[in-house]
């Protein structure tokens, strides 16, 4: 569908727009402090506010878009033809994992800064990994849905996922078993019934763990800086 592939396209370009911008603000902001404050490179943390901003605008724009849409608009939203949904998932999966080695740089980074500029870049580092976490689980809350929904030979949904419910699932429904599995790394009142579903379970629980353990790692980090 034109009109899907059209909204995607300006919600990745929008985003790519405002993350460029905030990036290049926070070096030139980085890059006029006293060498004291900033004794390292600016550019891991202008990086980690770049696509801090591109995450949070992305998962933002499309719970507004989907989170009211009933069973019916669910399945006409999941099954629309829409081409570049496996490049925008492929692209949120590696900017996520790559930004955990600027967030790693910019953790360092934290430690040899001062004052107000340790807490920000402690901070950033955090945004960031939840940002990418938040970013991760609604691309698969999509892609469960497209898989979810497509056709058999009489047109009927492949499902894959029971939800134990008599009416259709709606984009809540996937929403629920997405962070569900992203946050406990198994399915809760749920049960998977398809291969394919085991497949992209296991890889979503996967990348969770990935940035679970980033996110613990960067609140430990900060707790041991403020003491």
């Amino acid at each position: 569908m034109k009109r899907l592939s059209l909204r995607a396209k300006v919600r990745w370009n929008t985003s790519l727009v405002l993350g460029l911008v905030v990036a290049a603000v926070t070096v030139a902001a980085l890059r006029g402090l006293d060498s004291k404050d900033w004794p390292w490179t600016a550019l891991p943390a202008g990086l980690l506010a770049g696509w801090s901003v591109l995450a949070l605008i992305n998962v933002t724009w499309v719970l507004l878009l989907v989170w009211p849409m009933d069973a019916r608009a669910t399945r006409t939203h999941a099954t629309a033809e829409d081409p570049g949904h496996k490049l925008a998932r492929t692209t949120a999966t590696v900017g996520s994992v790559v930004s955990l080695g600027a967030v790693v740089i910019v953790i360092i980074q934290a430690g040899q800064a001062q004052g107000w500029v340790a807490i920000a870049l402690g901070a950033l580092s955090l945004i960031s990994v939840v940002g990418s976490w938040a970013l991760i689980q609604v691309n698969y809350m999509l892609h469960y849905a497209r898989v979810y929904f497509e056709p058999d030979p009489d047109g009927e949904p492949l499902g894959g996922i029971n939800f134990n419910q008599e009416e259709p699932p709606e984009y809540t429904d996937f929403a629920y078993f997405t962070v569900g599995l992203g946050m406990t790394y198994q399915v809760a009142d749920t049960s998977l019934t398809r291969n394919t579903m085991r497949r992209i379970a296991f890889m979503q629980t996967t990348l969770a763990y990935l940035f679970g353990a980033g996110i613990l790692a960067v609140a430990i980090n900060a707790v041991a800086d403020l003491g």
